[in-house]
């Protein structure tokens, strides 16, 4: 049963390799794309009947974005992620921005062509293994690797961590230099550091994505930082 297809993948050598075998065995592969900027509206102006977008990294923020973009604009396209064995967010955001299916990429050709016939049928595409092992860790959660208020600590010193809990506390420029005991202008880049780490452009943004991530919470609990010592303690 031949499908008209399109490959896209986060390194177009995979991407041009899946086609090349999805080809010899009878598919109509209309592109093979790597997923820059424009690989979602090639997508929507092919308009294939199954487009498979492979990720290696499935539960990172909007790396379903065109998937949803695709689904918004060609809903008879069906998507079949391609990516690692993933976490329950992982897969779950892959459903929620409309894929029809999840398939491993380590999964052998044959694997890959009944996950597409599936979700062409408008079946889902979920390996049974891989649904009860999303199941099996949202009923026995281990630490998430991929939780946000982890993953934004991470980009943060324990210095820069000290000024975000000020930051959040309401204090300005002036206050931030006298309670840490360095100039003004170094706290007020400090600041400038931080706010870009987190990818916000004003304080109040960045007290309110630390206060939804819980990433304050989480400093305090580690000893990041904080203005009464800690690792942020001492001098600038």
């Amino acid at each position: 049963m031949t499908v008209r297809l399109m490959v896209v993948d986060d390194h177009r050598l995979h991407a041009e390799a899946l086609a090349s075998a999805l080809r010899l065995r009878g598919h109509r592969v209309l592109a093979a794309a790597a997923p820059a900027a424009g690989a979602a509206e090639l997508v929507i102006g092919r308009a294939p009947e199954v487009c498979l977008w492979g990720t290696a990294a499935p539960a990172e923020p909007g790396v379903f974005d065109p998937v949803a973009r695709i689904k918004r604009e060609r809903p008879q396209v069906a998507v079949v992620v391609l990516g690692p064995v993933p976490s329950p967010r992982g897969i779950a955001a892959a459903f929620a921005a409309g894929a029809s299916g999840y398939v491993r990429h380590d999964e052998r050709i044959e694997g890959v062509e009944r996950g597409m016939v599936r979700a062409r049928a408008g079946e889902t595409a979920v390996a049974p293994p891989l649904l009860q092992g999303a199941f099996a860790e949202l009923l026995d959660p281990k630490a998430e690797p991929d939780d946000e208020g982890v993953r934004l600590l991470r980009l943060l010193t324990p210095r820069e961590v000290e000024v975000l809990v000020r930051v959040a506390e309401g204090e300005d420029t002036r206050r931030i230099a006298a309670g840490m005991g360095i100039a003004p202008s170094t706290a007020r880049t400090h600041v400038q550091r931080v706010l870009k780490k987190l990818g916000v452009v004003s304080r109040l943004e960045a007290a309110a994505l630390a206060a939804r991530t819980g990433l304050l919470d989480r400093a305090a609990r580690s000893g990041t930082g904080g203005p009464e010592g800690g690792a942020g303690a001492g001098r600038g």
